[in-house]
This record gives structure tokens, sequence and C-alpha cells, in this order.
């Protein structure tokens, strides 16, 4: 069986912007997670952002795709950018 999954980076603001707000981001990735389940893919994995205000608990987000998908694994990711 092959596996594919993917890692949301999450970029929210540019500069002085604020960006969406939590809520928005949790509902984007939260449909694009049931839509990539529904086609197959295996992972879905989200980046924590300490210091993103929209990213920084990433378990709730993982709980709702949990309970609201069928075969899609979910999971943080890191990138160690030394």
């Amino acid at each position: 069986m092959k596996a594919f999954g993917f890692l949301s980076f999450g970029h929210y603001a540019f500069g002085s912007q604020c960006g969406p707000s939590a809520e928005k981001i949790a509902k984007t990735r939260l449909e694009i997670t049931q839509a990539a389940d529904e086609i197959g893919v295996s992972n879905a994995s989200f980046r924590v952002h300490h210091f993103a205000l929209q990213a920084s608990a990433p378990m709730p987000l993982l709980c709702a795709i949990a309970a609201t998908t069928k075969i899609i694994e979910v999971g943080t990711g890191g990138i160690d950018m030394r």
C-alpha cells in the first residue's frame, strides 16, 4: 500500500498584517483535511506555530479532524531549520 500525506506550513500574515482569525484558519484546515480524507490521502500533519496566535495549540484542531474524518491519520510535524 502506498501512503501519501501533507504537512501544512501555514503562513498567516506578512509584515505588519494581522492575518486571518484563528477560527477562519481552523475551519479552512478542517475543510481541506476532510476533502483529503475523501480522496484517500493517508496523513495530515500540522506545524505548531508557537508565536502565531492562529496555530499555537494544534490539539483542538487535530481532535476536530479525527472526529470528522474516516481514514486519515493526523499529527504534528516539525522542521528543524538550523
